[in-house]
């Protein structure tokens, strides 16, 4: 079989693809067939030797896998052949077959699919435990992640809002935080051009966050801890910057807080019945279709390298996974839109494959919800652009001069959200990838102004089939405004899927 391997440690060019035989099976041991790995953090550093379970050399990096059973030992009970399987190996998983202990092997419901289980153990595991059982978090309080577009924070911004929280979302560029608000996130702040603990000041009127979830350490760690609130909660996820922080005691000290490392490998270990609790409602909220990992993008077996290094970069949000093959998806497996326990997903339309597309030719997706323009986003697109003008940000001079008496947000920058507004009415799974690059047609029509609500309802037009086996997509799109009769946008977004 073939399988990522380390031989020695280093970086993930060092990584090799190889042919390797699988052992003879243990009596308690499962032999799965891998589908797909999510990649992790912890990839990047067991390859390295830097993380907390060393394996010898040489070995396969990959932790969370699914796949369908070929082979079960003597005293395996929890699963037959040929069921379909999530499983934690901690190690492994870039393969094309694994072989592990049956008490990490989790037999998947029906209505989840070999993609999505794949990768919902190390993220959601993860974050749940920490806002569960560590913090306890209660319905009102505040989370403040740090981080927050990786798999591990976006994860967390899905599970804090489950639970009734208010979330802010902390990250390094508007991209990445607009991806956040897309999850659900009520607050965003910009740590590389904004002031951490000025903004939480200002978010919390000065009292501070309740929860505050960090995956990455260093320098921004002590600036959170700052802007903890009495008796809250600080979370040790990682240290995805490669910075350990060093953090002064007076500070927990000063606001009576807890600092709280959460290794949640180990707690599966340790407290396997606790995690399996947990499991059953993270798989509880998937079915209902509350709780969903975007996907990065799709890897073939030979590019785990290439997946490991994105994510060292922190080029990725959400997961990558590497696909080793592909699953052939039953209709009992698919989202069912009409069914009352997948409401969420009434008005967006999820496709698997490229291949699949040109059988939802001309069908119409949406409304989507409302979404509110701010002034602060309008100032930040106005940044982005150098675009000053004053019926854009200058809000006394507005009042004076412009009907209503509010400021306009540009035209571009209502364009500009058609994607991110298309991400809740249409996805696409099991592609390389999937980007919006032009449109046709473009029209504005009714001015968008501050505090203004939009939303988006979209048709899929035509598909072009390119040489290269890439697909064009049209889509015919409408952005209105709460309360108006004509739209404030109308054009054909063309798209293009690998």
């Amino acid at each position: 079989m073939k399988a990522i391997i380390c031989t020695q440690y280093g970086g993930p060019e060092l990584l090799q693809l190889a042919e390797i035989s699988l052992p003879e099976i243990e009596s308690d041991r499962v032999a799965i067939d891998v589908h797909y790995c999510g990649v992790n953090f912890p990839d990047t550093l067991i390859i390295q030797n830097k993380y907390q379970f060393k394996p010898p050399l040489p070995f396969s990096p990959g932790g969370e896998i699914a796949g369908i059973v070929t082979a079960v030992g003597s005293a395996v009970n929890n699963c037959k052949v040929g069921d379909r399987v999530m499983a934690l190996c901690g190690w492994g998983g870039m393969a094309e077959q694994i072989m592990i202990k049956a008490n990490s092997v989790f037999v998947i419901p029906d209505k989840i699919n070999l993609l999505d289980a794949s990768i919902c153990m190390y993220s959601f595991g993860t974050a749940f435990h920490a806002l569960n059982n560590k913090a306890a978090l209660k319905e009102g309080q505040t989370v403040l992640v740090l981080g927050a577009s990786g798999g591990v924070g976006s994860a967390a911004i899905q599970l804090a809002k489950l639970m009734g929280a208010k979330v802010i979302a902390a990250a390094s560029s508007i991209e990445k935080l607009t991806y956040c608000q897309s999850l659900g996130a009520d607050e965003l702040i910009n740590y590389t051009s904004e002031n951490l603990k000025t903004r939480i000041k200002e978010i919390t009127q000065n009292k501070g966050v309740d929860i505050i979830y960090d995956p990455i350490g260093g320098s921004l760690a002590v600036e959170a801890l700052k802007s903890i609130a009495w008796n809250g909660q600080y979370l040790i996820i990682g240290f995805a910057s490669g910075e350990i922080p060093q953090v002064p005691f007076n500070i927990p000290l000063l606001k009576g807080c807890n600092i709280q490392g959460v290794f949640w490998g180990a707690f599966a270990e340790k407290e396997p019945n606790a995690n399996k609790q947990n499991f059953i409602k993270i798989i509880e909220w998937m079915i209902a279709g509350k709780l969903s990992q975007h996907i990065h993008q799709l890897y073939p077996l030979e590019d785990a390298p290439t997946a490991i290094s994105d994510m060292i970069d922190r080029k990725i949000k959400g997961k990558a996974v590497i696909e080793i093959k592909a699953e052939k998806l039953a209709d009992s497996i698919k989202i069912n839109t009409n069914s009352s326990d997948t409401q969420l997903h009434e008005n967006k339309l999820i496709i698997y494959g490229k291949e699949a597309i040109e059988n939802h030719i001309g069908k119409s997706i949406g409304p989507g919800n409302w979404f509110t323009i701010t002034q602060k986003m309008i100032n930040d697109f106005a940044a982005t652009t150098q675009d000053f003008q004053w019926v854009h940000i200058d809000e006394a001079k507005a009042a004076q001069h412009l009907p209503e008496g509010r400021t306009l947000a540009h035209g571009y920058l209502t364009m500009s959200l058609v994607s991110h507004l298309l991400t809740e009415l249409f996805e696409l799974k099991k592609v390389q990838s999937y980007y919006n690059y032009g449109f046709n047609k473009a029209r504005f029509v009714s001015p968008v102004r501050v505090n203004d609500q939009i939303r988006l309802s979209a048709t899929l037009n035509s598909i072009e089939k390119l040489s290269n086996g890439s697909v064009k997509l049209f889509l015919h799109c409408i952005i209105e405004i709460k309360g108006v009769e004509k739209p404030a946008y109308v054009a054909e977004i063309i798209s293009v899927i690998n």
